[in-house]
């Protein structure tokens, strides 16, 4: 246990070989084992960000453990199309539900919510893995800054609106798609909409993902007591057509060897479908990658205080409207 304890180390400070394929392709031989092929039967499981990408893979490899899940997106013939995809990869029937939702829009958060809450009594995964990163500021409906908006303000609400339903499962998990790029940034709550800031896509989302993972503890402090466990990971370096659109000379570079979707994705279905005791027990609000907790800091620069932690809780009560006490 202590050889592998410092090979993990080795390849996690390495980055290059820990966010890499070669990290998964090593960590396999001691990661704790795969769920039941029937782990999910009967369970209803909803990935944001579905269409493609991670999020296509995560929900393939929930309708593979017998899940009922529900493909969350924006456009109607792409998620049809990842559908699609999905059960000729699974080779045979799987229950998928395509689902319209733009993460970024409030209101559409709330019409979504109101029309699950009103067609499934319990729900046991929610994964938050809508992402964007646009080459300039843009604003989401409601007037907020998107990538803010996408990946902090939207997964917030819907995990509020939610709770009743994640509650009624009484071993329900929820899943927050992170990155290891939040590394490069401490919790940030000044010009917390990028309003003043020169513009950098990379810096919004940095930022934004630190911030996934600081809410990701303070939602699993507010839902342990209902049996809710909260979770944030991140993929590694992943082969997504995201990641080529957004960061093509990277993806050119490192391309050899990113890893799959499907590899990128195993943490966040594991999460959702591993046994309740080897996952929510005491785990709730751990930072995960290839399913082993991870540090959330390795700088102590990185640390955020409990009063940016406050003042991040604030922001984003006041931006959707709520207070999720």
């Amino acid at each position: 246990m202590r050889i592998t304890h410092v090979v993990d180390w080795a390849l996690d400070k390495s980055v290059v070989l820990g966010y890499s394929r070669i990290g998964p392709l090593v960590r396999q031989a001691w990661w704790p084992p795969d769920p039941a092929p029937d782990a999910l039967a009967g369970r209803h499981v909803v990935v944001t960000g579905a269409s493609g990408g991670l999020g296509a893979a995560t929900a393939a490899g929930c309708a593979r453990l017998g899940g009922t899940v529900h493909l969350v997106g924006r456009t109607k013939s792409k998620l049809d199309e990842a559908a699609s995809g999905i059960r000729d990869d699974v080779g045979r029937p799987v229950d998928l539900v395509t689902e319209i939702c733009d993460i970024s829009d409030l209101d559409s958060v709330r019409a979504y919510a109101d029309e699950l809450t009103g067609s499934v009594d319990e729900l046991h995964g929610l994964v938050h893995n809508s992402g964007v990163l646009p080459p300039e500021r843009k604003e989401s409906a409601q007037g907020h800054e998107l990538v803010y908006a996408t990946h902090v303000l939207g997964p917030s609400l819907l995990t509020h609106l939610l709770r009743g339903v994640l509650v009624a499962d009484g071993d329900a998990r929820v899943v927050w798609v992170s990155s290891g790029g939040m590394y490069t940034r401490q919790l940030d709550t000044d010009d917390i909409e990028a309003k003043e800031r020169e513009w950098s896509g990379a810096d919004a989302y940095a930022r934004t993902k630190r911030m996934q993972v600081v809410l990701a503890q303070m939602w699993a402090d507010r839902l342990r007591i209902d049996n809710v466990a909260v979770h944030s990971m991140h993929p590694g370096w992943s082969d997504t057509p995201g990641i080529a659109d957004a960061l093509p000379g990277f993806h050119k570079v490192i391309g050899p060897v990113l890893r799959s979707s499907e590899e990128g994705a195993d943490t966040a279905v594991w999460l959702v479908a591993a046994p309740g005791g080897s996952v929510t027990a005491g785990a709730s609000g751990v930072f995960w990658s290839d399913r082993r907790p991870r540090p959330l800091a390795y700088a102590p620069w990185q640390k955020e205080t409990p009063g940016g932690r406050a003042r991040l809780w604030e922001a984003v009560s006041e931006a959707i409207g709520v207070d999720p006490a």
